[in-house]
């Protein structure tokens, strides 16, 4: 869908500022699309983010503050998400024996088994995206090209 159509404007004043747009705009597109997806399985986009963090580290534990340096949106309220996690029993918290102050999660293997079937999902989404490898390789270059902004 055109970005015209979408939000129903063709007023940009700038080819780059269209272009910020668009990519705010396809940012929540997607993001809407892999929350929606997610829900079936009762788990929020951030706590997905927060799985495949943990996954990544498996089967060794993460203090909170790593997690955080490597989720997705900043602004996410990490231990408010841990806790959930734990709650669901999708991931264990521990005290760390070296710190007492520190906290220690890892992921169950109910986190585990759900993180696979998480995974199929958003796989099946970006797999439907109507991007080939090259034209993603070409976008992944953009989007980066972007960010190296300085200062900004």
């Amino acid at each position: 869908m055109k970005l015209e159509t979408a939000i129903k404007s063709n007023r940009f004043s700038s080819y780059q500022e269209k272009a910020a747009i668009n990519v705010l705009f396809t940012g929540y597109w997607l993001r809407s699309s892999y929350s929606a997806a997610l829900k079936s399985e009762g788990i929020s986009l951030e706590q997905f983010n927060v799985m495949r963090i943990l996954k990544g580290k498996y089967p060794e534990q993460m203090c909170v503050k790593d997690i955080g340096s490597r989720i997705i949106e900043k602004s996410s309220n990490v231990p408010r998400i841990i806790d959930r996690l734990v709650e669901k029993e999708l991931a264990s918290r521990t005290t760390s024996k070296i710190d007492k102050r520190e906290t220690l999660i890892t992921l169950t293997e109910k986190g585990l088994t759900l993180l696979v079937r998480a995974n199929e999902i958003i796989a099946r989404i970006n797999n439907s995206i109507g991007l080939d490898d090259e034209e993603s390789k070409t976008l992944n270059s953009l989007l980066e090209k972007m960010r190296d902004v300085p200062n900004l």
